[in-house]
């Protein structure tokens, strides 16, 4: 049985990072920043809220008799207390015999184009493990997105205000970072293994730190470009965030109702009609929250059982990182223009190339992964340089000026003569041919 290494990890940033919130909270109260310290508060709190509530959800404790869990869920204590049930499951696992098993079927990895299925023992106390891994997953996404990425960015809003950056600030910012970066690893695997779910997915090391690095130069420059054009331009980075944000959260809503399809009833039986558009509106609520600092490599499609578009497409992920490119670079620009006198000692032609080339660096990170380091790279109908390819050669295109026209109205107003002289041409050749058919017959 495999070691609850994950749920440790989620436990450790989510603890970690909300004691260092509360006393970082506590500074800013002794110093008299009640604003900095209500923000960094509702950052706080607010995402732990979320993650008890998905954590109920996912283990439907609000169907089981079970009070004092739901309680302790109230007290915000809820991940040590499925951590503490995940680790009493695991080391208990083995000296009780069970009264019986699940068989599972699985395929291999295509293997010189032949998968073999495979068919595995599964427990009670490995199946409930699993889904306790499954709902911190989810945790953690929700703990990233929601309230790591707007910590991170606030705090360093703060350091850039106040030119100063203080040591509990800067463990509170680190934490904050490790945590979006794993939260966006984990939403990578879970968007694997939803994909693949018929196949026994195994992920390298070499996979992880690829998308750890991918992930890491991402998010990084994100928040940066954020904060800077932000510090100069106050106003103006509120509809910034907007567009992208309502962008993104209305966006599978108008696929689904572009589909046609009916409206999902599937998604829990104990669900109301309300219920579940509530769970949907979350749901896309998280979508919109993680495209705002990364791409998301889950899609959300409303109108499958799944919720979860399972094709693999590269000219949106095209798309998206070039979009985000040019947007991350115009924002660079207009923090170049009205920058202040807080960045009188910064080099701002330095300091704008270095996070352009970190983007750069994302990207290279995430071709290395879905080019050699995907656990699922021989089921893709292409790969992503081919794709990548492709979807250029489209953009090519789509961009290219339209000068088909001008050569065909050039070519209209030669065609005339061209023709007269084809025909002149052919005259004379039926000409020659009778002089000298005449001449054989008369030499016979």
């Amino acid at each position: 049985m495999k070691f609850p290494g994950s749920v440790l990890v989620s436990l450790v940033l989510f603890v970690a990072e909300t004691a260092a919130a509360l006393c970082l909270s506590g500074a800013y109260r002794a110093a008299g920043d009640r604003m900095w310290q209500w923000l960094t508060l509702l950052f706080a709190l607010l995402p732990c809220a979320l993650v008890q509530l998905s954590l109920v959800f996912i283990h439907r404790d609000v169907s089981r008799d079970r009070p004092l869990v739901l309680l302790l869920h109230l007290l915000q204590l809820g991940p040590i207390v499925r951590c503490v049930e995940v680790f009493y499951i695991y080391f208990r696992a083995g000296r009780v015999e069970e009264p019986y098993v699940s068989i599972t079927k699985k395929r291999q990895m295509p293997k010189d184009g032949y998968s073999e299925e495979i068919e595995k023992e599964v427990g009670q106390a490995e199946g409930k493990l699993c889904t306790h891994r499954s709902a911190f997953s989810r945790a953690s996404v929700i703990q990233a997105f929601l309230g790591s990425a707007p910590q991170l960015t606030l705090q360093l809003y703060i350091c850039v205000l106040q030119q100063e950056i203080t040591a509990a600030r800067s463990i509170f910012m680190v934490l904050s970072l490790l945590s979006i970066v794993y939260g966006a690893l984990r939403c990578n695997i879970l968007a694997i293994k939803i994909k693949y779910d018929d196949y026994d997915i195994s992920v390298k090391p070499a996979a992880y730190l690829c998308i750890f690095m991918w992930r890491s130069f991402e998010i990084a420059t994100r928040v940066t470009v954020l904060v800077l054009f932000s510090s100069v331009l106050q106003i103006w980075i509120l509809p910034v965030v907007l567009v992208n944000f309502f962008g993104f959260f209305f966006y599978p809503w108008i696929l689904f109702w572009q589909s046609k399809s009916p409206f999902p009833e599937n998604i829990e039986k104990a669900l109301s009609r309300v219920g579940t558009t509530i769970v949907l509106c979350l749901l896309t609520f998280l979508y919109a929250g993680i495209n705002m600092f990364c791409w998301s490599a889950v899609q959300v499609k409303l109108n499958d059982p799944d919720l979860i578009n399972k094709s693999q497409n590269w000219y949106r992920l095209t798309v998206y990182y070039m979009l985000r490119f040019i947007e991350n670079a115009f924002l660079l620009l207009m923090w170049y223009i009205y920058k202040t006198d807080v960045y009188l000692y910064v080099c701002a032609p330095l300091l704008v190339l270095q996070l352009l080339i970190s983007y750069c660096m994302a990207v290279l990170f995430m071709l290395v992964f879905y080019q050699f380091c995907h656990p699922c790279k021989k089921l893709f109908s292409s790969s992503i340089s081919e794709g990548l390819l492709s979807c250029f050669k489209f953009l090519c295109f789509i961009c290219k000026p339209p000068t088909s026209t001008m050569l065909t109205d050039k070519a209209e107003v030669k065609c005339p003569e061209n023709i007269d002289e084809v025909r002149s041409s052919s005259k004379t050749i039926d000409s020659q041919k009778g002089i000298s058919h005449q001449s054989v017959s008369s030499n016979a």
